[in-house]
């Protein structure tokens, strides 16, 4: 998937770049360029995920959630907490956990911090920020944004699509957006929620079981030409 999204960001004063392993494809905003650590954290991460799946290969490949391992590495025991409370596998979590794992590595350096992950965001700043929302060939895609103040993060602000990009969806929502103190379980519920939009009559339950997720704040949903919102969700221009 493109990420033309990227051009809409409101940090313009922010120095941007990006940082690309394998299947991490990291979009960065900080005070000053933070690659060599922002690299250095994504292979720290991404070796103790690989090397935990090398021992518990259904960690991988489950769809369900996984017992809680009280000796795995924190960002495991992220995942499987996120996953046990939204109902979908831990490999739901992933591009949330990661980012906001490397993100929380970055504030060390820098009072202002974005990752963004394949469309899943931490972000911690110090004045409020917009979000656009890219929901693929919705004629709501790039319209709309997502105000945060500043005062709310550090927050995970995670998007699942059925028509966008490679992660599994069993749904159809061109969008699901989840608002949440957790990139994981931002990312997992954003899954949850989608799974269930096979067409625009399903939106509802979509909304209904992203808020009934204990740690979600808000959910967006856009499906064609249908916006639903729930939750502490304030919408802006794009």
């Amino acid at each position: 998937m493109l990420r033309t999204y990227r051009d809409y960001s409101s940090c313009c004063n922010f120095t941007r770049f990006t940082v690309k392993i394998s299947e991490t494809d990291l979009f960065i905003l900080a005070d000053s360029d933070l690659t060599d650590l922002a690299r250095d954290a994504a292979h720290h991460y991404r070796s103790q995920l690989e090397e935990y799946i090398r021992i518990h290969p259904e960690f991988k490949t489950s769809l369900v959630p996984l017992p809680n391992d009280p000796l795995a590495p924190a960002i495991v025991r992220d995942m499987i907490a996120a996953s046990s409370a939204s109902g979908v596998g831990p490999m739901a979590s992933v591009a949330g956990a990661v980012a906001e794992r490397i993100g929380r590595q970055l504030l060390s350096k820098s009072l202002n911090v974005v990752v963004e992950n394949g469309g899943d965001i931490y972000l911690h700043v110090k004045d409020d920020i917009s979000i656009g929302i890219f929901a693929g060939q919705s004629p709501l895609s790039d319209r709309i944004a997502l105000r945060v103040p500043a005062v709310e993060t550090p927050l995970g602000i995670c998007t699942s699509s059925g028509t966008v990009g490679h992660s599994l969806s069993f749904g159809v929502a061109d969008a699901v957006c989840i608002k949440s103190r957790s990139a994981a379980l931002a990312d997992a519920a954003a899954t949850a929620a989608g799974n269930l939009i096979k067409s625009k009559s399903d939106v509802r339950k979509g909304l209904e079981k992203a808020m009934s997720i204990r740690g979600v704040l808000g959910v967006l949903i856009v499906t064609g030409d249908t916006l639903a919102v729930q939750g502490e969700m304030e919408l802006t221009e794009a």
